[in-house]
């Protein structure tokens, strides 16, 4: 019945890109217009952090295993960090109204985007966790999008997605307009890993998700906390990452 009624609806009312306003096949999916304005990260990049070398080499020169100035001076406390979009006017449009928007429907369209950036890390975890929200920012949100991309990812690779495994242990502010020092402090201690999931994880390879990564406190506060309980390994893929121009040097 639902379907009967979903079909009448998009017949009465097409389906239209959430960015540009076109007319697509279903809810949620981009119209090519949006795709062709969003700037993906291909190889080179870090081998650490992700971030992509903008500098232009000759084809003998491109070494895959290349680190950038800040892994190469203090490793991040993950593995590796991969991203499928530059952090950019584009790509943030997509990333807000996927997350303050309610335009959950977009995941549909996200989760390919994601799973290309990730897919050797996705081949090698055993497990995937998104970074969990604050039950108050939960409230006020009603979802948690890190938690739709992992769900998503999981299906399509087919390894189990743990919701529940990382908790906020306290509410933190927003990370936006902070420095990078006052980031790590924001988040610092505010992860663990529950108690009932410490026995699953134990000896694991974790692929962690979020939506954007930028100084990468989040996602290393998470990983710190991972580490903690004995897990083997972290990797973390978000949808789009911050590249300054100082990384291209």
């Amino acid at each position: 019945m639902l379907k009967i009624v979903t079909r009448a609806l998009n017949a009465v009312l097409p389906s239209r890109c959430p960015l540009t306003g076109e007319i697509v096949e279903s809810p949620g999916l981009l119209s090519a217009q949006a795709i062709q304005a969003l700037d993906f990260i291909e190889k080179p990049f870090c081998k650490s952090c992700g971030v992509p070398f903008r500098f232009v080499y000759a084809q003998d020169d491109i070494h895959h295993d290349m680190e950038c100035a800040s892994c190469a001076a203090r490793k991040p406390s993950f593995d590796r960090a991969r991203a499928a979009l530059v952090y950019d006017q584009e790509s943030r449009k997509i990333i807000l109204a996927f997350k303050h928007g309610d335009h959950i429907h977009m995941t549909s369209s996200l989760v390919p985007l994601l799973r290309k950036a990730c897919e050797e890390m996705a081949a090698e975890c055993d497990v995937i966790l998104p970074v969990p929200l604050h039950w108050l920012r939960m409230v006020k949100r009603r979802y948690n999008q890190a938690a739709l991309l992992a769900t998503g990812l999981g299906h399509d690779v087919q390894k189990p997605v743990l919701l529940e495994a990382l908790e906020r242990t306290r509410y933190t502010t927003t990370q936006g307009h902070k420095n990078v020092k006052d980031r790590k402090a924001n988040v610092r201690g505010a992860f663990r890993v529950s108690k009932k999931f410490i026995k699953d994880l134990k000896g694991k390879k974790v692929l962690l998700v979020d939506d954007v990564l930028t100084t990468g406190a989040t996602v290393e506060a998470c990983a710190t906390a991972l580490y903690a309980i004995g897990v083997a390994r972290v990797d973390v893929v978000t949808l789009a990452r911050t590249v300054k121009a100082s990384d291209n040097v």
